[in-house]
């Protein structure tokens, strides 16, 4: 880990990242740990630290280990298929969906249902695993679409027949 100015760069074996530190806030790197020092304790460098301690945090731990995202698509005949840089999505349109992953994060398919999403960066691995999500979102009825793994969709109940008489 390197401090040049506002710039924290993080090196590990999954890649490195880059933290920019906003002005008030100063980063030391003392017996192998990260301090953040704020230069009071008003509101706003309150907050900041906070910002900026997570941030670090996430991007050590990004380079060192990794994050990872999964998705599960329900319905029938909804399947996924990873190659190479791209995720073709059938998920009952007329047509295939083609989503291209960014640079730094990887998609694999262990099952035609799922699809896990890796890489060191924490946010862009959530916000390609959100765009892929806003794609078929679960529907309420029967519950098809694309959904975090575990994620709990609330289901309403339909219309119903009643005969008169």
């Amino acid at each position: 880990m390197t401090v040049k100015g506002s710039m924290v760069s993080v090196k590990g074996n999954l890649g490195s990242l880059d933290c920019e530190v906003p002005e008030p806030l100063t980063v030391d790197v003392k017996e192998g740990q990260v301090v953040v020092v704020a230069p009071s304790n008003d509101k706003e460098h309150r907050a900041k630290h906070g910002l900026v301690r997570s941030l670090i945090a996430n991007a050590v731990k990004g380079v060192s280990e990794g994050f990872q995202k999964a998705l599960e698509i329900v319905g029938v005949g909804y399947n996924a298929k990873a190659e190479g840089r791209t995720i073709t999505l059938r998920i009952g349109f007329c047509h295939p969906v083609v989503v291209s992953l960014p640079e730094g994060v990887d998609a694999e398919t262990p099952e035609p249902t799922r699809i896990v999403l890796k890489g060191c960066d924490k946010q862009v691995v959530g916000e390609i695993a959100a765009k892929i999500r806003r794609i078929r979102p679960p529907e309420p009825y029967k519950g098809k679409g694309i959904r975090y793994l575990g994620e709990h969709v609330r289901r309403k109940a339909g219309k119903t027949f009643v005969a008169v008489g």
